[in-house]
């Protein structure tokens, strides 16, 4: 879906005009460590966050299904990253002694990426466009709702943090579909935030042509983070935190 001045938002496979669809460790030797030093107060304040972000993800997850009680309830998280024709440059591996060269190009012009995740599963949904803002959001967050399968039968609570275009009253949130925010400054707390590393696997190090390059390598990568299950599950071992709900079934 594209705007005349920029934003989008597209898909990879079916959808309306104007959507795309997207549809080692290393062993170590055995040391002995000094005891851990007590946790510092910034420490006990990012776990007492956590602590109350999951006691209030446990209520709305638990609110929801009470006036839901035939429905299942999932708990998602969502964020939106921006990728573009500036590179990403990694370290790699080279014989030692010798330099790794990386030609590159850069340019500004950019995509962004708004990625869906249910941690507890590893599935996701991915959605590819020129902008973000408010209306572009709302679309996405309709074809979330449609591609999640949100409806009577399946409540949906999501995990946003709080960008202008997530909290104006103007969005139109899908029914349903049940929006919860991070508090401010939290990105520890958002499960999305770990998708990047593997959607961005096809762009490091290299220099697409233009942006339909780009767009084609990162739609191929959103279709294999969504349908090899080698992949599916290191996302959800990178996104399911030990603190994060587990879903609601209904009520028999």
């Amino acid at each position: 879906m594209e705007q005349p001045h920029g934003g989008g938002v597209a898909e990879r496979a079916g959808g309306a005009a104007g959507e795309r669809p997207c549809g080692g460790a290393l062993s170590a030797s055995a040391r002995l460590h000094a005891p851990s030093p007590a946790a510092t107060p910034y420490q006990s304040g990012q776990l007492r966050g956590a602590r109350r972000r999951e006691k209030k993800l446990e209520t709305k997850g638990a609110a929801v299904h009470e006036a839901h009680p035939g429905a299942d309830v999932e708990v998602w998280a969502s964020d939106e990253h921006r990728i573009g024709l500036k590179p990403i440059l990694r370290r790699v591996w080279a014989p030692r002694g010798q330099r790794p060269v990386v030609t590159i190009h850069p340019r500004y012009r950019w995509r962004y990426l708004v990625g869906y995740v249910h941690p507890a599963s590893g599935r996701t949904q991915w959605h590819l466009g020129s902008g973000i803002n408010i209306e572009l959001f709302t679309r996405s967050l309709a074809a979330f709702a449609q591609q999640a399968g949100a409806g009577p039968a399946k409540q949906i609570v999501l995990v946003v943090d709080q960008a202008g275009w997530h909290m104006s009253q103007r969005v139109r949130i899908p029914p349903h579909v049940h929006l919860v925010p991070l508090p401010p400054y939290t990105p520890e707390l958002q499960p999305a935030e770990r998708l990047w590393t593997f959607s961005n696997a096809p762009l490091v190090n290299r220099r697409p042509a233009d942006l339909d390059e780009l767009d084609s390598l990162q739609l191929d990568r959103c279709v294999a983070l969504q349908t090899d299950p080698a992949l599916i599950s290191t996302i959800q071992s990178a996104t399911h935190y030990h603190w994060w709900p587990a879903d609601y079934s209904p009520r028999t």
